[in-house]
């Protein structure tokens, strides 16, 4: 009877459980799709403001990256129950596992966007209504990869909304120098989600999913290549219409070394090194962001 007893109190309560399923299901455990929307968020939002931003601007968008981020997670999982089963890196999430129900996926999606748009609107009139184009960007990114090839272009497109939000809070408008930041931004991720989906091209196809790493096929190196260059090509002209000096342009060296070092060891294209080459992309954006708010700091 004791022993049955120390087991009992051995387990978890079962609200624990419960959250430690959603922590894993907003993917929590895991905060590199965090760091990766939080990079240019912030590339924004210090352009923006010319220097370190006010701190509530600046804590609505760290937050609301998270936020943003768990519930794309969510929605994301939800979209894809139907393929996660068979595929070897996804096969253990929650939805796909059945341990989550989809009603309560879509329950917690819905808290999380709500906490997000409440923390919007203590900002200005241009930066709510441009969340809802976010709202719009994270809830339907997940079904594209049914329809078209091109799903990691489309992330991108939702990963960079905070710029032109970022933007919109600081100085009320969304200048060209906003859309250029964008425009790399979409590129950056439609690289390194290719690094991603390069890991699970073989049960893609299998399963009849489609990705940029399908569409460029033999070709996805050179591709990859192509987009890079015209990432740092953006960040260029980024740094020359902001007039950033030497600081910037030294963290802008640093992702390109980066980038090179990502190349070099994805050129057999292993599962294990490509999935490398999308976590390394922390640091380039790290970089970047060193760069800018050095130069904007100390310039």
């Amino acid at each position: 009877m004791s022993d049955e007893r120390s087991d009992a109190a051995a387990e978890p309560a079962p609200w624990k459980t419960r959250l430690a399923l959603y922590w894993k299901l907003t993917r929590n455990d895991r905060p590199i799709g965090w760091l990766l929307l939080l990079w240019p968020t912030w590339w924004g939002l210090w352009l923006a403001a010319g220097g370190v931003p006010p701190l509530w601007t600046w804590f609505v968008f760290t937050a609301g990256v998270w936020l943003t981020r768990s519930a794309g997670c969510v929605i994301n999982d939800y979209a894809d129950r139907w393929l996660d089963p068979h595929v070897e890196r996804t096969r253990n999430r929650p939805l796909a596992t059945g341990a989550v129900r989809g009603r309560e996926a879509l329950a917690l999606f819905a808290v999380l966007m709500l906490a997000a748009f409440a923390l919007v609107l203590t900002l200005n009139r241009l930066t709510v209504l441009l969340s809802f184009v976010g709202v719009l960007l994270a809830a339907s990114y997940p079904y594209l990869k049914r329809h078209t090839y091109l799903p990691q272009v489309y992330l991108g497109m939702a990963f960079g909304w905070g710029i032109p939000m970022a933007f919109a809070a600081v100085t009320g408008e969304v200048p060209a120098l906003a859309w250029l930041l964008y425009v790399a931004n979409i590129l950056w991720s439609t690289a390194y989600d290719t690094w991603y989906a390069m890991v699970d091209r073989e049960d893609d196809l299998k399963v009849g999913s489609k990705s940029t790493a399908i569409l460029f096929g033999e070709m996805d190196l050179v591709a990859q290549g192509v987009l890079y260059a015209l990432f740092f090509a953006a960040l260029a002209l980024v740094g020359q219409r902001a007039g950033l000096g030497g600081y910037y342009w030294a963290g802008w060296g640093v992702a390109l070394v980066l980038v090179a070092w990502e190349f070099v060891t994805t050129r057999r294209r292993g599962r294990d090194a490509c999935f490398r080459a999308f976590l390394h992309n922390h640091w380039v954006g790290l970089a970047v962001f060193a760069g800018i708010a050095a130069d904007l700091a100390l310039w």
